[in-house]
């Protein structure tokens, strides 16, 4: 069975609004073994609203729009998706009714307009919305079915789990499920990650293998197609067992795992502790690992020493350092690692200055150089990048190259492979 999805609102197409609901339906989808062949994304008009619906009517067997359910004179799903079936509005008493009785539980007065979401094409199957007002349908159209869900994601899921997931899975026995596993990568670069499992990429056929790059590194996606989910594991197993071997001081977790966290369970687990002292950076190091829940146990200070009088005056790092050899150098961030250490007693400490941009580079000091220091007990390394991207990347890459850092130092591993 293969699928379409088609997300209904100008306001993404203005990037106003974020579609996570078509990125959830997929998921969901691939776990029914049904095959998502596209994804679109059209706004409130009704011409092309038709024109979406019509031609992914034609080319899947079932097609599910999210939103343009509402009360509104721009909500349109309901009239497009009767013209494209040939079907008339049809108006639920009912419906209306249970509108009504909703907003009378809230205490609020029931707009008229509301009653607009009480017409269904005639012959279609209502999903019911147990969350808000606007009713979804089901909707047979030659040999396709077109699901209606409103935009709002909860009621979105909530819809989906209970009435279409149910529906999906007596369209079609499930005779095979598609998982997914992401590997997560950093410190190094997408060209040299293809150059490590190139071969690999292109004979592996299931588990295929999917490659996407970010700001804090490279993911990893193999996916499986199997009869059961323990079949899926077995074939993605087999093959993430082989990128291990070709990445492995590069692979720091799975699916969703930050690297906050990683670091923050080596710290804790190992009865380390850390302080930060952060320039160029502005505290976003502290910030995120501060983010994980428990990390009180293991982070003791961060200092945002941002101009040179703060990282005199704060971290004790000597003026004339900072004159002769610039705030962005490596002796200051050995300084700021080591002071930062030894005022907060911690076990480790992590430093960054550098120019983040968009301005006060300079032919020697270019924009996008960051040294980060590291300093424990019984030493203390410098490390110097040259980071592209705009100021906010600049700094993102910066914390994530720290993090990794800090991760590499916990396992003993090359801090400069």
């Amino acid at each position: 069975m293969n699928a379409e999805i088609v997300a209904i609102g100008t306001e993404l197409l203005l990037g106003q609004n974020v579609d996570t609901n078509s990125a959830w339906l997929a998921q969901q989808m691939a776990l029914l073994g049904v095959d998502v062949y596209g994804f679109q994304q059209v706004g409130d008009n009704e011409k092309r609203m038709e024109a979406a619906i019509k031609g992914a009517c034609e080319r899947s067997q079932v097609v599910i729009t999210t939103g343009g359910l509402g009360p509104t004179v721009d909500d349109l799903t309901r009239k497009v998706a009767a013209k494209v079936g040939q079907k008339t509005l049809v108006y639920y008493e009912n419906l209306a009714k249970a509108m009504e009785a909703k907003f009378f539980r809230t205490g609020k007065l029931f707009p008229q307009s509301n009653l607009n979401q009480a017409f269904i094409p005639q012959g279609a199957t209502l999903v019911p919305n147990p969350i808000g007002t606007a009713p979804g349908f089901i909707l047979k159209i030659d040999k396709t079915y077109l699901i209606t869900l409103p935009g709002v994601p909860s009621e979105m899921k909530a819809m989906f789990e209970q009435t279409v997931k149910p529906f999906l899975k007596g369209l079609e026995p499930v005779t095979s499920i598609i998982k997914s596993r992401v590997y997560r990568t950093t410190g190094i670069s997408e060209s040299r990650l293809n150059e490590k499992i190139a071969d690999i990429f292109e004979s592996s056929q299931n588990p295929t293998i999917g490659v996407l790059a970010h700001p804090e590194g490279v993911d990893i996606r193999l996916t499986a197609k199997a009869s059961n989910e323990e079949e899926a594991n077995k074939l993605i197993d087999a093959l993430g067992k082989i990128l291990l071997t070709r990445l492995p001081n590069n692979i720091y977790g799975l699916d969703k795992d930050e690297l906050e966290s990683i670091v923050g369970q080596m710290l804790m687990t190992r009865h380390m502790t850390l302080a930060t002292a952060e320039s160029c950076t502005g505290g976003l190091i502290s910030r995120r690992i501060t983010q994980v829940s428990g990390s009180s146990t293991y982070f003791l200070r961060g200092y945002v020493v941002y101009s040179n009088e703060a990282k005199s005056d704060m971290l004790k790092v000597d003026p004339k350092m900072i004159k002769n050899k610039g705030a962005v150098s490596a002796e200051v961030a050995e300084a700021l690692a080591v002071n930062a250490r030894n005022q907060s007693a911690s076990s480790v400490a992590i430093s960054t200055t550098g120019i983040a941009g968009p301005t006060g580079g300079t032919e020697e000091k270019p924009v996008g150089l960051v040294y980060i220091g590291l300093s424990d007990d019984q030493t203390t390394h410098t490390f110097k990048f040259q980071f592209t991207g705009d100021r906010e990347v600049v700094q993102l890459k910066a914390s994530q190259a720290a993090l990794e850092i800090l991760r590499r130092h916990c396992l003993g591993l090359s801090l400069t492979d």
